[in-house]
Order: structure tokens, then C-alpha cells, then sequence
């Protein structure tokens, strides 16, 4: 018999397999074709921007990867050498421009290496045998160079050793006891009169911080839709006073955070501005009032719609002897200039809130309010006004450009309209009878042609008000004629600053461009040296820029000048568009003035520097501790006839609903030539800013030098990334912040503000974190530190922030270590 062998069908594996094998061929020509058409985006915005006198890499790079990629859809493994030539090629351009700057690297090297690994995988399907070798070589090669990376990157990024920080200041004290809080309390909105954010408690240190644990969480129950409380709160004897965003006014219990009493002033949502914030309120005790009697010890505070609410501190109940039911009226006097017509109107609900807080001294209670940017030049009035801490009567009113009223204009007139404002918190001084007044911009921020003489003498200025007559003793301007919104936003602090003859009582000031000034507080005298120093001319108004601005030779937070390698991106192309627009755009250096329909930028930004959140001080060791902003804007101004084109109109005009009018971003500016584009951070359509990090950090300076001691990227990358995603990379990347900290005998700093959503205790000897916690909302406020009962408290404000994009939310949160056993 013969026997007959079956071969059958193909088995289901082999078809399987050849299948594959199919689809796999395809993968070196669509990889090709990728990095062809990689190649010539960046060959042909390359070549534009060395046309506007940039970097030639792009356009080299782009010829490679042209050729690479049409090699790879011919199927020639020259393609994937090709390749790898350019991504050497592309190496030693990085190492070359930024060396081994970690998060420089990111934009250069990351894109191309993850091609690169593509490229290396599918080399065995041009060439069996050459391919095979290269797939093996080249995979240990790039392994090999991301291993080095992974070493010398931390190697080459340490932060500078910190300078010696002395336990005890040879100048020390820097504070006046008598400006001082009771030990253990925090009886003002930065911590004691002097405004230093400074806690003498010490049962926390850098040693045992990380024992920290929750202790409260008081839930106020106010998230508003657009949110941002800001919250600083006061704690006086066993009690613990806030407000929310929205202004209702609470008393919890210091040990236990329960809540005592709520009362709300019932504000309209009409009312809120770009953000329902409360930064904090005021303490006052009546030194008249008789034991026990109603309203001798009172919260006041400032609203979103105008008015001061004083409250009894014992059970929350209106004081009925304040104003009218326990509220002033701040709107008496406020009056705005119709966009249509021309005509004097009531302000529009939002355009001017109270958001920071009230200071008071000889019983005056003294305040500002803000004035929403970018909306009209004929807005509210920026008054400063004094009113009676006991009667709520109105003691005076300072308005720029009517220096004869006192009180109210008379015939029923409005106070002078779109004057500088002070939107952010004064600081007193009870001792001169002075409040420091740190003061914004006329209405129209980036134009001034129309502003007074007094206008102009007045912004961006620190002003020192008589509280007995209303008008100012004296007044120091931080920049001339400004018109890159670099209004004054931090509370200044009085320090006792050390000269040659002996301390001087001083004022420290510190600006969104990033200098800080320490002036005598008698006199505004500077105590060290200022130097008027040449600056970029031209713009829009050539004739109104000032040929020179004051430099502070004390202290700077400013960084060096943006130069293109500072473009920055998530790859290559967006790096290289961020480096065009670069080149486009005018800059300068500081103080590069708006153009007309050509984008500037301004660097720093208009969020500093530092803003509201401002600087703590460490009276003891002698230190300053800042956290600070570190991104430009970018800017463009527009012809009225473009701008409303663009739909940019004030709030309260009609043609306003769903326009870009807003402080976010464009501003309609009517009744001035122009509007005005910002792009604040300058970010790209990703979400991801074009200028490298750090975009925050955080430094300590010594007060009597102004020396830098350390200084530190601030904020994580955990909650940041592109398309607004998180990456939860842990690392200090340097991110936008908006809040303040606090210092502690203790050695330590506690400070949230960080788009990471953490409240972190930084060692105030070296900046090393040494404990955090993640916040269930945005901490975009300011910590306070408390004693209660023999224990030490840290609580902070985790409201969010949406112009910060953190997440909402409406707890006050306290932290204290374990009882002992």
C-alpha cells in the first residue's frame, strides 16, 4: 500500500503570521511619512524664522528629516542613518544652547528620541541583516544616552548650596513688639500690624513637620461660579474670624474649627467681579465702650457690592450704631462715563468690589476698592476714603484729581472718574498716624495719554496717608507713567531696617516687576540705592514714555533678559512657532512699551514680580522670604476700530454679552484709541506657556543686605500639563502661584499658592521641602499660624482659584501635630 502525506490548509498561526508580516511592511513608509512631513514644517518655519534672524538649526534639521523620511518610504535603511544622524545633530545643538538644563531638554530631545526608538525598531524590515545589527547597536546606544542623562541631569540641575543663614541676626530684632500680635495669635490680615506674616510659635520645626496631621475642616459652603476666595483669616483669643467668597462673615471655635456663628450680607451675584474673593477682615475694639456692651470688639469687612459691614466678634449680629443697620455705603460718589453715550451712569455691578482688606488705624477705618481692568477709561473713581471704626460716619476722602473735597463732592458730583485705585491691602502705621497706601493705574492701564498730572504722579506709587487730614504726607513712585499694569499689589511691610546711623523705622515694598525698595516710613526717603537707569522708547505714545525708570540696587526678583533659547514648547514645532513669535514681537528688555498691532512682550509679567499675596519676614533671623512669579506677557495693542471689531466691549454695554471683555485677557479700554490683547504667561493654543521654567519660585533674602540666600523653583508639575491634562510628576518644575506664606520661630515656612494643589513646610535654612500635603482645592491664599490651648496650628484656605484653573472648593483646613501620649 501507498501512503499519501496531507499538507491541508495553511494553519490558522502561519496565516496569522503572514498577515502580520503584511501589515508590518507598511510601517517603515508610514513612519517615513511622518517624519517627512515633520520635516518640512520645520524646514519651512525654519526658514522663516532664520529669515527673522533666529536659529538656522530648524532649517537644517527639516532638510535631514526630509530626507530621512523620503529614504524610509523608498524602503533604503540610509533613511533610518539619516535619522539618526539628525538626532545627533540635534543633540549637540541642545548641549550646545542649553547643556544639560533638564527641563530645556524636554522640547529639543524628547520628541526626536521617541522617533528614534521607531526608527531603530522597524531598520530589520529595510535590511534583514544590516538592520538587525543596527536595531541591536542602536537600542543600546539610546539606552545608553538616556542612562547618562538620567545621571548627570540631576548632577547638573542641584540647586545652589544656600548662603549661611544665622540662627539670630546680628541686626536683629527687625520689628517693633509694640506692631506685634499677642504671642499666639494673628490679630490682622498679615499676621500684626506690621504686616510681616510672622509667627513667634516654634513648637513645629523642620525636625518634626513631618508628624503633621489634619486636625479641623470648617466647610463653608460658598463655591461661587467664578471662584477665588483668598482667604487669610484672623485668630484673636480662643476665636478664629473669616469671610467667604461671597463676604459671609464666620467665627469658629480656634481647637475645634466649629463653626460659632455665620451671617451674611446677602451680596448679589451681580456684584462679583472677575473672581468672588475675601482676602481676610478687619479687628477693632471700641476703647470707649463699657464691659459687656454690644459691638465693643467688631469684624469688618469690605464687599464685593461696596459696602463696609461691621459685626459684633461675639455673636455675628450687625453693630446697629455703624452706617446704616451695620453697613456703609461705599457707592455714595461712585459714577462712570456710558460707553454709548457719554453720559455719567451708577456703576456697572462688578466694575469696582472691595476684595482686599480694610486697615485701621486712630479708629479709621481705611479702604480702597478695585476697578475691573480693561474696561473703560472713564470708570469709577479710585478714592481712598476714612471712615469712623465706631460710627461708619465717612472721616474723609482722598480723590486724586479734586484735592478740595474732603468728604463728598458737592452738588451731588461724582469723584473724579478712572483715577488710580487700591485694589489690593494697605498697611498702617499707629504710631505716625500713616497708612501706606500701595497704588494702581488710571483706568485704561495701557494708555495714558489722558491722564492728569496728578494721575500720573499717583500710580504704580506708594502714597503715605495722614489718617487726621486725608491727604498724603508723602508718596514714592515704582515706575514713571506706567503702562504695563505694574500697579502696586503687594501689602508693604514695616520692618526696623538697619543704616549706618542706627535702625530706621522702614517700609518695605515690593513690586510686580520684581524690585523691592525699603523707604524711611517718615520721610519716603529710599535707604539704599536707587538708580534711574535708560529704558526702550517709542509705542503707541512716544511722547508720553518716560526716558529713564528706578531701578532698586537693594533687591531684584527679575531674572535675566529673555533671549530666544528661552522659547520653550512641548516639542520642536511648537518651540519653534513660540521662537517666531519671538522674533516678531518687539522686546527690548524691561519696559518695552505696547505697540500698535505688533505684539510686545513684558517681562516679568503684570503677575509678577510679587503680587497680593506679598512677602513674609523672619524678624528674628533677618530674612525675607518672597515666592514669586517668572513669565512674560505678550501684548498688542489694537485700533478702536479692530477692537470692536473683535468684540471688545466693557461690561455693562450691550454689545459686552459674550465678548472678550474681561481682566483675563483683552480689554475693551473704551474711551482710548486702543484695546488691548494679553496673553498673560504667553501660552500656546496646548495650554503649555512659550518661555522655559520655572514659572514660579520662591527665594530667601537677607533684610539687611538684600543678598539672595536660596532661591528655589516653587510648585510642582503634578497637576500641570499640556491640554490642561496632569501629569502628576512630582518634580519642582516652577509653577504661576498666587497667595503668600508664612515664616515661624519655629525655622519653618508654610505656604500653599502653588497650582499643585499642596501646602508644603519649607526649612527656611536651606528651602528643602520637608513636608506637604495634597489640598482638596486650589490653596491660593495665605497660611496663618496660631497657638490654642499649648498647641500650635497651621490652617489654611483651599478654595481654588479658576483664573489660576485649581479646582474649587470651601474648606478651611487646620494642621497640628499628634498629642503626646
Amino acid at each position: 500500500m501507498s501512503s499519501t502525506v496531507h499538507t491541508g490548509p495553511a494553519t490558522p498561526t502561519r496565516g496569522r503570521t503572514s498577515e502580520l508580516q503584511r501589515y508590518l511592511a507598511w510601517t517603515p513608509a508610514l513612519l517615513g511619512g511622518v517624519i517627512a512631513l515633520l520635516g518640512c514644517i520645520l524646514a519651512g518655519g525654519g526658514a522663516y524664522l532664520a529669515s527673522l534672524g533666529g536659529s538656522l538649526y530648524y532649517v537644517v534639521a527639516g532638510a535631514m528629516l526630509i530626507a530621512a523620511g523620503l529614504l524610509m518610504i523608498k524602503g533604503k535603511i540610509a533613511g533610518v542613518y539619516t535619522y539618526i544622524g539628525a538626532v545627533a545633530f540635534t543633540a549637540v545643538w541642545t548641549f550646545w544652547e542649553v547643556g544639560l538644563s533638564g527641563w530645556e531638554l524636554i522640547p529639543r530631545l524628547v520628541g526626536p528620541f521617541v522617533l528614534l526608538i521607531l526608527a531603530i525598531l522597524v531598520a530589520p524590515l529595510l535590511d534583514r541583516t544590516i538592520g538587525r545589527q543596527a536595531r541591536k547597536w542602536g537600542l543600546i546606544g539610546a539606552g545608553g544616552f538616556a542612562a547618562a542623562l538620567a545621571v548627570l541631569i540631576p548632577i547638573f540641575n542641584q540647586q545652589a548650596a544656600p548662603n549661611q543663614l544665622p540662627e539670630a541676626h546680628a541686626n536683629a530684632p527687625f520689628a517693633d513688639s509694640a506692631y506685634a500680635p499677642k504671642k499666639g495669635e494673628w490679630n490682622a490680615y498679615g499676621g500684626g500690624q506690621s504686616a510681616q506674616r510672622f509667627s513667634d510659635l516654634a513648637q513645629i520645626t523642620p525636625a518634626n513637620a513631618k508628624d503633621l496631621k489634619r486636625v479641623w475642616t470648617f466647610h463653608t459652603g460658598d463655591i461661587p461660579k467664578k471662584y477665588g476666595s483668598e482667604l487669610t483669616p484672623l485668630k484673636i483669643g480662643n476665636a478664629i474670624y473669616g469671610c467667604t467668597p461671597m463676604n459671609k462673615l464666620f467665627k469658629l471655635n480656634a481647637a475645634t474649627g466649629q463653626k460659632e456663628w455665620m451671617y451674611d450680607p446677602e451680596v448679589p451675584a451681580s456684584w462679583v467681579p472677575y473672581t468672588a474673593a475675601c482676602r481676610g477682615v478687619a479687628y477693632y475694639e471700641n476703647p470707649k465702650a463699657a464691659a459687656g456692651e454690644a459691638c465693643a470688639a467688631r469684624i469688618i469687612e469690605g464687599t464685593l457690592d461696596m459696602r463696609l459691614i461691621a459685626v459684633d466678634a461675639k455673636t455675628g449680629q450687625p453693630c446697629q450704631d455703624f452706617g446704616k443697620n451695620g453697613a456703609a455705603d461705599l457707592k455714595v460718589g461712585l459714577a462712570q462715563k456710558d460707553s454709548a453715550n457719554g453720559a455719567i451712569t451708577p456703576v456697572v455691578p462688578g466694575t469696582a468690589a472691595i476684595t482686599g482688606v480694610p486697615v485701621i488705624v486712630h479708629g479709621v477705618v481705611v479702604t480702597g476698592h478695585q476697578v475691573l481692568d480693561g474696561q473703560r477709561r472713564w470708570a469709577a473713581s479710585g478714592v481712598i476714603r476714612g471712615y469712623d471704626a465706631v460710627t461708619g460716619e465717612l472721616r474723609f476722602a482722598w480723590d486724586i484729581n479734586q484735592p478740595e473735597v474732603t468728604k463728598l463732592p458737592p452738588d451731588g458730583k461724582p469723584y473724579s472718574l478712572g483715577t488710580p485705585n487700591m485694589w489690593t491691602t494697605a498697611v498702617g502705621d499707629e504710631k505716625l498716624g500713616l497708612v501706606y497706601l500701595p497704588m494702581g493705574n488710571s483706568a485704561g492701564d495701557y494708555y495714558t495719554s489722558l491722564r492728569s498730572d496728578e494721575e500720573k504722579k499717583y500710580s504704580s506709587a506708594l502714597v503715605a496717608l495722614d489718617v487726621a487730614t486725608g491727604k498724603p504726607r508723602w508718596v514714592y513712585q515704582t515706575v514713571h507713567n506706567d503702562v504695563w499694569d505694574y500697579d502696586l499689589g503687594s501689602q508693604p511691610t514695616l520692618v526696623e531696617f538697619p543704616t549706618a546711623g542706627g535702625k530706621v523705622p522702614a517700609v518695605l515694598l515690593p513690586t510686580k516687576q520684581g524690585d523691592m525698595f525699603v523707604l524711611d516710613r517718615a520721610t519716603g526717603k529710599p535707604l539704599h540705592q536707587v538708580d534711574e537707569v535708560a529704558v526702550p522708547q517709542g509705542g503707541a505714545e512716544p511722547d508720553q514714555r518716560s526716558p529713564t525708570q528706578p531701578f532698586s540696587r537693594y533687591h531684584t526678583l527679575r531674572k535675566p533678559d529673555l533671549v530666544e533659547h528661552d522659547m520653550w514648547g512641548i516639542s520642536p514645532i511648537d518651540q519653534m512657532i513660540c521662537r517666531i513669535n519671538f522674533k516678531r514681537a518687539r522686546y527690548e528688555g524691561p519696559f518695552t512699551p505696547p505697540e500698535i498691532d505688533r505684539h510686545n512682550l513684558e517681562y516679568p509679567g503684570y503677575n509678577g514680580g510679587s503680587d497680593w499675596g506679598s512677602v513674609a519676614v523672619d524678624p528674628q533671623r533677618g530674612v525675607i522670604i518672597a515666592n514669586y512669579n517668572d513669565m512674560p506677557n505678550y501684548d498688542k495693542l489694537v485700533t478702536r476700530k479692530d477692537a470692536d471689531a473683535m468684540g471688545l466691549f466693557p461690561a455693562g454695554d450691550p454689545r459686552a454679552a459674550g465678548s472678550a471683555s474681561s481682566a483675563e485677557g483683552a480689554g475693551a479700554q473704551t474711551g482710548t484709541p486702543y484695546g488691548i490683547l494679553v496673553n498673560a504667561g504667553w501660552q500656546m493654543p496646548t495650554g503649555v506657556l512659550c518661555t522655559r521654567p520655572p514659572y514660579g519660585g520662591i527665594r530667601a533674602i537677607d533684610l539687611a543686605t538684600g543678598k539672595t540666600l536660596w532661591d528655589r523653583p516653587f510648585g510642582s508639575a503634578r497637576r500641570n500639563g499640556p491640554f490642561g491634562m496632569p501629569t502628576f510628576i512630582p518634580l519642582e518644575i516652577g509653577t504661576p502661584n498666587n497667595g503668600g506664606s508664612v515664616v515661624t520661630a519655629g525655622g519653618l515656612i508654610f505656604i500653599s499658592a502653588a497650582t499643585d494643589d499642596l501646602i508644603k513646610a519649607i526649612d527656611i535654612k536651606t528651602g528643602e521641602i520637608v513636608w506637604s500635603d495634597v489640598l482638596p482645592a486650589g490653596g491660593q491664599a495665605a497660611p496663618i499660624v496660631y497657638e490654642q490651648d499649648g498647641k500650635e496650628y497651621v490652617v489654611i484656605m483651599a478654595g481654588g482659584h479658576h483664573f489660576m484653573m485649581t479646582p474649587g472648593g470651601d474648606s478651611l483646613i487646620a494642621y497640628a501635630l499628634p498629642d503626646k501620649k
